[in-house]
């Protein structure tokens, strides 16, 4: 198959290698150092201790070199799809799987969910709807990326747990596009079941993110360092306690239990969140797509969430402080 990763950062880079190894025409869109280095020596995966290097990948920064394309899988963060929504179009033929990659709710979360929130804007990740108005439903396939991965060098992708990589539906029926998708990831080496709720595993995802990621972000701690410790550990519960009350409003439901969410993130061990990466390299904070969102999501359902309100105030002026400043924060051992 044609695959293109727009995106090809940690998780984007991780998915793209793997794939370009079992006959797959990969293309992937990157930009500054990175693309640079994947030009000239391929891009390298370290995972379990092996390095592979795929060579047989195309590199860019324009996504009008490509053309259309059988699998695209959009690996932006949520804030950043608008910078290439007018170029989008290139790589969508007839039959293309637009696969989403976003952490937290997607902009799509209420297209093909029948109900009272049927085609609701969700504002927060998608003000005005542009996304919603642009992009075909039809062309869509839910996933959500379990796995932690990190850039260690430009060209450089270190894999460091899970290989998780559900699909789903947005109407929740089980497609022969959603299977093929879901076979090509098995063969690359993931774990890629079909889903009949996409949007409940949305949930369980997110959970953990945030909750997790505003806190290590502003902690400047590992998933284990919040976990271990008692005070960050039951912030964490309340968190994540407001957030399932949301979820079920709207008809999520949870097939795990809180306590057991929390012992999952610990076993992750000392890794950095996305969060508390792009803080220590002075980027946009993704708030809204993990914690903004259940705000609005909340209003909408008439749920108290004091908790999640109050982080969410902390972290945004985080952001908005690094943005105004021009800093990063990164701590150094002593």
């Amino acid at each position: 198959m044609k695959i293109c990763v727009v995106g090809a950062g940690a998780i984007g880079g991780f998915m793209g290698a793997r794939l370009a190894q079992h006959d797959h025409e990969v293309s992937l869109i990157a930009r500054g150092p990175h693309l640079a280095a994947i030009r000239e020596k391929g891009l390298k995966l370290i995972q379990d201790g092996e390095e592979i290097v795929a060579r047989n990948v195309i590199a860019t920064d324009d996504i009008a070199d490509l053309g259309v394309q059988d699998v695209v899988l959009l690996a932006l963060k949520s804030h950043q799809i608008n910078a290439v929504l007018d170029k989008l179009p290139g790589l969508l033929g007839p039959d293309t799987v637009m696969v989403t990659l976003q952490n937290g709710i997607p902009w799509w979360y209420f297209q093909k969910l029948p109900g009272a929130y049927e085609n609701r804007v969700v504002e927060t990740v998608d003000p005005g709807g542009v996304l919603l108005n642009a992009i075909n439903p039809d062309c869509l396939l839910g996933c959500i990326a379990y796995p932690a991965a990190v850039i260690d060098e430009p060209g450089v992708i270190r894999h460091v747990e899970g290989v998780r990589f559900p699909v789903g539906e947005l109407d929740g029926s089980v497609s022969e596009r959603a299977q093929r998708v879901a076979e090509a990831f098995v063969e690359a080496g993931f774990k890629s079941p079909v889903l009949e709720d996409i949007r409940s595993e949305i949930w369980l995802k997110l959970w953990g993110n945030l909750t997790f990621n505003p806190i290590s972000a502003m902690t400047h701690s590992t998933l284990e360092d919040i976990c271990q410790f008692p005070l960050t550990r039951e912030l964490a519960a309340t968190m994540m306690s407001e957030a399932q009350e949301v979820a079920e409003k709207l008809g999520a439901s949870f097939r795990v239990s809180l306590e057991r969410r929390i012992e999952g993130a610990e076993k992750v061990g000392k890794h950095k969140t996305s969060m508390l990466q792009d803080v220590e390299a002075g980027k946009p904070l993704e708030i809204d797509g993990m914690l903004g969102v259940v705000i609005e999501l909340a209003r909408m359902t008439g749920t108290d969430i004091p908790t999640l309100k109050a982080i969410y105030a902390c972290v945004s002026l985080l952001n908005r402080t690094m943005a105004e400043e021009g800093i990063y924060v990164r701590g150094e051992a002593v």
